[in-house]
């Protein structure tokens, strides 16, 4: 029995074929945070996401106020005026008031606005000055203009007028997108040092605080030295301390600030009373109207310290919602100012960010103990219709700069009409008859279809057209 042919001499004996996996082709799967993080990326890259961003968080913020005001008023108004919905509904008239102004405003062009900063300017001077004389005084400050059932703090619009007419004083003072920060010192100083003096005048020391992180915004963008800024900083440490210094009750919430518990039945009362809220919330609050301490313990819980009322409520959990909806509404605001070349929409971008999201932080900050207590609301949320119109209004704007970004006119047009046409329409009232179908594509592939030839005189485009219809464009 003879066994297999040797091989030649020296050779190894044949070894049979490793069986190796095939090697990946192709980059390396990412991972999942990865690509969230390459979605979220692109999600924030799109032309309308400042647009939508202003326009939901404005929305959400703006009906988490009108429930926490139902929620935080309700006990007072009864004990007051037997009405629980009582200041509830004077907020709803507001909101109704601001919504068609914030809606006119995201559609007025830019000229508009750079127009409307000297008469609002104009006005804002007058109403301080009636407020020094004609005001009435309210826990130690002079804020309001009573007129029959209203009442109208001029302060607030003030803060609209020195955002327009500061921007436009800048803007109109611009050379190839840069503006000088010397030319600061003449026209934009005085001005804001007048209204900081009348306010201050009304012993408002929390909106004169808001003015100059408008004035600072302004500076900032402009590309201000640093020293600067060093020196309107000292005039505005000094012009604050003189303030508290001059006022008896000022000096107390100092006081109740840096000594909460130990002056917690004194000076330190409101602010001890909202951290407890806080406090009492744990992780997912009480649940909506079940709080108690806005019963007829936390001074102001419908404006100053609805945040707290909020924690009580809505737990941690609900005021990190709060925070990121501000968080995400000033990254808007920013992202405009930063994606337009026009040093106007820049400036007053900026300047509308560096005050609702300052004004927020402020608030919060005097809520949980981080600032002392100085009377400055929670925009969007706190109970006020002075302080609510011009926000809105503000906002209003951002939308009509989101409008102009890159792109953005164009995804808008792709969009087509929105409900509000689409409703008008339908019956009849826009004054256009209702178009078919095919006649509503995109406006890209209307442009293709009106680029395209037309029948020629000789019929071979008609003959091909009958033969190979899509290629004409024909349905």
């Amino acid at each position: 029995m003879t066994g297999p042919a040797p091989g030649p001499a020296g050779a190894a004996p044949a070894r049979k074929t490793d069986r190796r996996e095939p090697e990946r082709q192709g980059p390396e799967p990412i991972g999942w945070a990865a690509a969230q993080l390459a979605a979220l990326r692109e999600l924030l890259g799109r032309p309308l996401t400042s647009y939508h961003l202003v326009l939901g968080c404005s929305a959400l913020l703006l009906a988490l106020g009108l429930m926490m005001v139902l929620s935080a008023s309700s006990i007072e108004a009864l004990q007051r005026t037997g009405d629980p919905f009582y200041w509830f509904l004077k907020q709803v008239t507001s909101v109704a008031i601001g919504l068609p102004l914030m809606w006119v405003c995201s559609r007025l062009p830019q000229r508009f606005f750079r127009l409307a900063g000297y008469p609002l300017m104009g006005l804002s001077i007058l109403g301080l000055l009636m407020v020094i004389f004609l005001g009435q005084e309210l826990l130690g400050a002079q804020r309001w203009i009573v007129i029959g059932p209203f009442s109208v703090q001029p302060s607030e619009p003030a803060k609209l007028a020195l955002v327009l007419w500061g921007a436009d004083l800048l803007a109109t003072r611009a050379r190839g997108g840069r503006i000088e920060w010397r030319q600061l010192l003449i026209p934009l100083m005085p001005g804001v040092a007048l209204l900081a003096v009348l306010v201050m005048l009304g012993r408002d020391l929390g909106t004169t605080l808001v003015l100059m992180m408008i004035f600072l915004a302004l500076l900032w963008v402009v590309g201000a030295p640093v020293r600067l800024f060093g020196g309107i900083l000292a005039l505005l440490v000094l012009a604050t301390a003189t303030m508290i210094i001059v006022e008896p009750y000022r000096l107390g919430r100092l006081t109740g600030f840096m000594h909460v518990w130990e002056t917690a039945q004194d000076e330190g009362f409101q602010s001890a009373q909202g951290l407890m809220a806080i406090g009492s919330g744990g992780w997912f609050g009480l649940g909506l109207g079940a709080g108690r301490q806005k019963w007829n313990y936390v001074p102001h819980a419908e404006s100053d310290f609805i945040f707290s009322i909020l924690g009580e409520e809505l737990g941690l959990m609900g005021t990190l919602v709060v925070v990121a909806l501000f968080g995400l509404l000033g990254y808007a605001g920013l992202r405009i100012a930063m994606r337009t070349k026009d040093p106007f929409v820049r400036l007053s971008a900026a300047a509308v960010t560096a005050w609702i999201a300052g004004q927020a932080v402020v608030n919060i900050g005097a809520v949980i103990g981080v600032f002392p207590v100085t009377g400055i609301p929670l925009p969007l949320v706190s109970y006020g219709g002075s302080a609510l119109l011009p926000t809105l209004a503000a906002l209003g704007m951002l939308l009509s700069f989101a409008k102009q970004e890159p792109g953005a006119a164009e995804a808008l047009a792709a969009r087509g009409p929105g409900p509000a046409a689409r409703a008008l329409s339908w019956l009849g009232l826009n004054g256009r008859a209702r178009r078919p179908a095919a006649s509503r594509a995109p406006a890209r592939q209307q442009a293709a279809q009106k680029a395209r030839p037309r029948t020629a005189r000789n019929g071979t485009t008609r003959e091909r057209t009958r033969e190979h219809p899509r290629e004409q464009g024909v349905t």
